[in-house]
């Protein structure tokens, strides 16, 4: 039997196991409550430190946290995905609140949220298939690159002390994480340092000075700005970057988690519940966030979590913690938040990108993309401005990339009366970015035979996203314990396959 372009159905969102069930289970309900419980932790240090790299009171990030993990909860289009507060978001909007004050600031984030809610209606998530991968892998360094220069003002012209501080930090996180995964390695670093600090009376600035923590439960905030075009024009680009670089960084971890999963998210639903939760966290005086892909990480592959149990929990938690333990947050140091941020920094650098060894492979042209997307995001400063430009750019590429997507297809077809059982996919077309992305959704990995034939002499590789997607792939069925055999590659593709291959990170 043979099965073409499977149409969408509303089982291929249902999730595995279901809030429900994981209710009925105790074993699975205390492994939700559990992931709630370390995602929470370690919530804390992140959301504070990205409030100071927005130049926001701390409680600004820690209340739009809480916020926005138990709105996307219910509103959300992947189960287990965690979203706050985030580096990139506050990146995006850190000059509104410098340059306007806090009212405006606060606007911008709920305007951001109107706007992701508009581009889910319009299918803007749709549209996510043809950013190339290098445009990716350019925008995720930037960001990094921009998340350790933020970091810049806590270590120039601050006490002595502070260098060792940061050093102690940056040991303990490298160390934790090969000693036990169950205590979050930033926490652990953060106990530590502020034990050292208070113990030790050692004078460097802390929390504290940077501005009010939170007392009580978050309050509606209602920003005081005139309804006028001028305000728009101010914050509307501000707005529309947090929008699109929230919307992009959300979808990227959603599919990162799909990998992990195999399961299948609502990207449509993600991208619109995305919006909800931003335009919460500004009612309630948040600063907006969108996923977070190492909490995510946290919660999803570290701590097993598959519900949006986890993800409401971890909401929960972070707020009885932060107002339970708001004496003890106050004294703790900048140092060891610098040394969170600059891990996080270096987490998020794709570091096999810029090997010499992957740049011999890649071809020029896509090595050039991301470059090119680094260096405009960097030397604007400005995720917002930088990804716009970046939009602009893709536009062009989607018209033509939309006009030949639709002629790849693959068919499958299961043999099981041969002494080896084999499914075979006949892959027909044009593969490239766009319509390679779409290529994964249609093996079957769990329900194949354990050979599995991929027969590629009807289509041609462009580019390294099919590489890519071609590794993960039979990575995906590796998993299942299946072997797969690719066959039939004309001579340019097996050219561009054999040197890729492997190289690119996919998957592992």
């Amino acid at each position: 039997m043979a099965i073409v372009s499977k149409p969408i159905t509303a089982n291929r969102y249902r999730a595995e196991p279901s809030v429900l069930t994981a209710l009925r289970t105790p074993r699975l309900l205390t492994r939700e409550v559990l992931a709630g419980l370390v995602v929470a932790m370690a919530l804390i240090p992140e959301a504070i430190a990205f409030s100071i790299i927005a130049g926001v009171d701390p409680r600004v990030g820690l209340f739009s946290s809480f916020v926005m993990a138990v709105t996307i909860a219910f509103v959300g289009g992947r189960p287990a995905m965690i979203t706050a507060a985030t580096g990139a978001i506050a990146l995006v909007i850190a000059p509104v609140a410098r340059e306007y004050g806090m009212d405006y600031f606060i606007a911008t984030v709920i305007l951001a949220g109107v706007f992701q809610i508009v581009l889910s209606l319009i299918g803007v998530a749709k549209l996510m298939r043809f950013i190339p991968r290098s445009v990716m892998v350019g925008f995720v360094n930037a960001l990094a690159i921009l998340i350790f220069t933020a970091q810049l003002p806590q270590l120039l012209g601050v006490p002595f002390m502070v260098y060792p501080l940061v050093a102690a930090g940056l040991i303990i996180m490298i160390v934790m994480p090969r000693l036990t995964k169950v205590i979050p390695a930033p926490l652990v670093a953060i106990v530590v340092l502020t034990i050292a600090t208070v113990v030790i009376a050692i004078n460097v600035p802390t929390i504290s000075d940077q501005g009010e923590l939170p007392q009580s439960l978050p309050e509606l905030f209602f920003p005081n700005v005139p309804l006028t075009w001028d305000t728009f024009t101010i914050i509307a680009p501000y707005a529309l970057g947090m929008a699109l670089v929230g919307i992009l960084e959300s979808l990227m971890t959603a599919k990162f988690v799909d990998e992990i999963t195999d399961t299948h998210s609502n990207k449509t639903r993600e991208t619109w519940g995305q919006g909800v939760a931003n335009v919460m966290s500004g009612i309630f005086g948040g600063m907006g966030g969108c996923a977070m892909i190492g909490q995510t990480m946290i919660n999803v592959k570290a701590s097993g979590a598959r519900t949006r149990i986890s993800t409401f929990l971890a909401g929960v938690f972070l707020l009885v913690l932060v107002l339970g333990l708001g004496d003890v947050l106050a004294v703790v140091p900048m140092a060891a938040l610098v040394a969170v941020m600059i891990i996080v920094s270096y987490l998020t650098f794709d570091w096999h990108s810029i090997r010499l060894s992957t740049l011999k492979r890649m071809p020029k042209s896509e090595t050039t993309v991301m470059i090119a997307t680094v260096v405009v995001i960097v030397l604007t400063h400005n995720l917002a401005i930088g990804v716009v430009v970046v939009v602009v750019v893709i536009v062009a590429m989607v018209a033509f990339a939309r006009r030949v997507a639709h002629l790849a297809r693959v068919e499958r077809t299961v043999e099981l009366n041969q002494p080896v059982p084999t499914a075979y996919y006949t892959v027909t077309g044009a593969l490239f970015f766009a319509s390679s992305n779409d290529m994964m959704t249609q093996f079957e990995y769990a329900d194949d035979p354990d050979l599995i034939v991929i027969d590629m002499s009807a289509s041609h590789i462009w580019d390294a996203s099919t590489v890519a997607t071609l590794d993960a792939i039979t990575y995906k069925y590796e998993r299942h314990d299946k072997h797969v055999v690719i066959e039939g590659l004309n001579k340019a593709s097996t050219e561009l396959h054999s040197r890729l291959a492997g190289n690119l990170g996919a998957g592992h």
